[in-house]
């Protein structure tokens, strides 16, 4: 048989077994069997007897440039890092272009980020779900099938599968079918080579699934390219790493904020007085839950994602805290009694997704097989949450919790925006950050971070992210805790709202403190006779920079503080090609920068751009503007 005919085979006999209505639940991100799962979307698009609901979340795709010079830019590196062969979710195109046949229906509970911002298909089907309720809504909606990528392998001699990368949602799924002997499900999985054989609940028996079928294309994993820190990331990133006791817990999440956080845990690990020198005034909160001292006992990964950045911790020797399934055990190793026979035994992460750079994916092979049953894979009704029966062990294991995600807006009374507008268009979706922050709130010595970017914007769209009111809410005021800004860190819980609004103003950036301060007035939330003290008065970003640039000698806070996959040229090509993007309507002040431009003084950047001969008016238009942004940028 082709590879697909065996595809096809497996669709025919899902139909076979099911019926013409198929509701399908596919894992969140990397799980998703991208060949298998278009079999499924073409055989309902060719036959509208069949209804095709498809549940599922983050369907990951490669981006589309759009302008010319983007598509000179991103193809040639697309092609590299992904592969020309890397099969992409036909769904996601059509649903882009907003071509979904009427007998297929898409349900995500988590989007790409502002991928489906104006997308009327997407946004009235998302399904607003914490990521410990989705198993449950699943099984309300009535899924009948559900599919992953596996990885095939042995552990002690004996053949095994792993569930990898997303045991998140398909174990709680498992339980939750198990109670309902009725409800017909078909579960498959599809065979990855490349997919890390993952510990934990991840390890499964052959019979968990219905079918498997073997790896049917050769193309490489979805991998995520590694992005620039600003200065504004890291001063976020070295704030909240004060705030991360030794001895105790992380969660994080991805992106460039938690780049920076986790630069600084190390940064504080290996070059202890460098740091301290940058946090030299730190928050008065650091004294009573932080530290800044380097990890002696370490940390213990408790994340719903497993990302780059526990990775780097482990390199660094600060992922190192053990914990065990025994309670008696974890007393021991907390105290420093465990028996010598045991160390190095207990687990060090536990995580219930993973998604990553290709370097994490090496990582993730190359354990040694002492090394891979300390970073477990399991469900998130185990790792977002503390029910279960099992409450003591959890809260035992995840001592000293700091659960530290980022959100996009904070209201002056302490609720965060994270993943919608104010005209409840979805940016992404609230996934488990709730989870957490619930969590650390149940917890005595656990606390709720959350990181932004005082501003966004530049220019004349210059806004602050920290704002009198939203009509969009993810996380509600009951629950604030910490707030951290490249400005410092505001202790929110247990607050009055008049406390909360004087902490968020000390964070603001002072070119928006006194509208804001203005309108707590107004409305009775702060003392007519306040003023904020001096030293908050200097809220700005050119004191950050300064600051930044006495103490980054020797490269401590570069661009890419975890390597590049751009190479050099590209490096600087993507800072020229975004502010030329930035500039798309100032036609006039483009014309004069082309019009000085040098292409000659760029040869390189130009001959990657395919412009280092250009054959028309408008490649030549091209080649001056580029050559005129790359000057700009040096």
């Amino acid at each position: 048989m082709s590879q697909d005919d065996v595809l096809d085979a497996c669709v025919e006999s899902a139909l076979e077994r099911l019926g013409t209505h198929l509701v399908m639940g596919l894992p969140l991100g990397l799980g998703k069997p991208n060949p298998l799962v278009n079999a499924f979307y073409r055989r309902a698009k060719r036959d509208p007897a069949i209804r095709l609901d498809i549940i599922t979340a983050l369907s990951l795709d490669t981006p589309d440039p759009g302008s010319d010079l983007e598509a000179r830019f991103l193809r040639p590196f697309l092609d590299r890092f992904y592969g020309p062969d890397y099969p992409r979710l036909e769904y996601v195109a059509d649903l882009a272009r907003r071509e979904v046949p009427d007998n297929i229906r898409i349900s995500e509970f988590y989007l790409q980020s502002g991928s489906q911002l104006g997308n009327p298909l997407a946004q009235r089907r998302y399904i607003s779900s914490n990521y410990t309720h989705v198993a449950r809504d699943l099984i309300d909606r009535g899924i009948n099938i559900a599919m992953q990528t596996v990885a095939r392998g042995e552990v002690d001699g004996r053949p095994c599968l792993s569930l990898a990368c997303n045991p998140d949602v398909t174990l709680d799924l498992k339980r939750l079918l198990a109670q309902r002997p009725d409800h017909d499900c078909m579960l498959i999985g599809q065979e990855h080579p490349e997919l890390p054989l993952m510990h934990g609940d991840a390890l499964v028996g052959e019979d968990f699934f219905d079918q498997v079928l073997p790896a049917t294309h050769d193309y490489r994993l979805f991998a995520l390219p590694r992005s620039p820190v600003s200065p504004q990331d890291y001063w976020v990133g070295l704030h909240a790493s004060t705030l991360v006791a030794d001895a105790g817990t992380l969660q994080i999440g991805i992106g460039s904020l938690s780049d920076a956080l986790v630069h600084a845990l190390i940064l504080r690990q290996n070059d202890n007085a460098r740091y301290r020198a940058l946090v030299s005034e730190p928050s008065p909160l650091v004294e009573a839950i932080g530290d800044l001292a380097p990890f002696e006992r370490g940390l213990y990964g408790a994340s719903e994602m497993f990302m780059d950045g526990f990775m780097h911790l482990y390199r660094a020797g600060i992922l190192k805290r053990e914990v065990f399934d025994d309670e008696d055990l974890q007393a021991q190793a907390d105290n420093g009694g465990l028996p010598e026979s045991l160390a190095g035994t207990g687990a060090v992460m536990d995580g219930a997704f993973f998604l990553g750079t290709r370097e994490f994916y090496r990582f993730l092979n190359e354990l040694t097989a002492d090394e891979r049953p300390r970073f477990r894979m399991t469900s998130v009704g185990k790792v977002n949450q503390l029910y279960g029966g099992r409450e003591q062990l959890d809260i035992a294991q995840r001592r000293h919790a700091r659960f530290i995600n980022t959100c996009m807006m904070v209201t002056a009374t302490g609720a965060a925006v994270s993943d919608g507008l104010k005209d409840h268009q979805v940016v992404s979706g609230v996934g488990g950050q709730y989870n957490f922050v619930a969590m650390a709130q149940a917890m005595e010595d656990g606390r709720s971070i959350l990181m932004l970017r005082s501003t966004r914007g530049g220019g004349d769209a210059l806004a602050s992210n920290i704002v009198w009111e939203y009509p969009h809410t993810t996380i509600p005021r009951h629950l604030r805790d910490i707030v951290v800004t490249e400005y410092g860190v505001a202790d929110l819980r247990g607050r009055s709202d008049e406390e909360c609004v004087e902490a968020l103003l000390g964070v603001c950036d002072s070119r928006f403190q006194d509208e804001l301060m203005e309108k707590a007035k107004s409305a009775g939330k702060l003392a007519q006779d306040f003023s904020l003290p001096a030293a908050a008065r200097n809220n700005l970003p050119q004191r950050l920079k300064q600051e930044l640039d006495e103490h980054a000698g020797g490269g401590q806070f570069p661009e890419y503080p975890f390597g590049s996959d751009f190479t050099e040229v590209e490096q600087q090509l993507a800072t020229a090609l975004k502010g030329l993007k930035a500039m798309q309507n100032k036609r006039l002040k483009l014309l004069l920068m082309a019009l000085r431009a040098r292409p000659a003084d760029h040869a390189e950047a130009l001959e990657r751009m395919g412009l280092q001969t250009p054959r028309s008016w408008r490649e030549r238009l091209q080649a001056r503007l580029v050559a005129a942004a790359l000057q700009a940028h040096k």
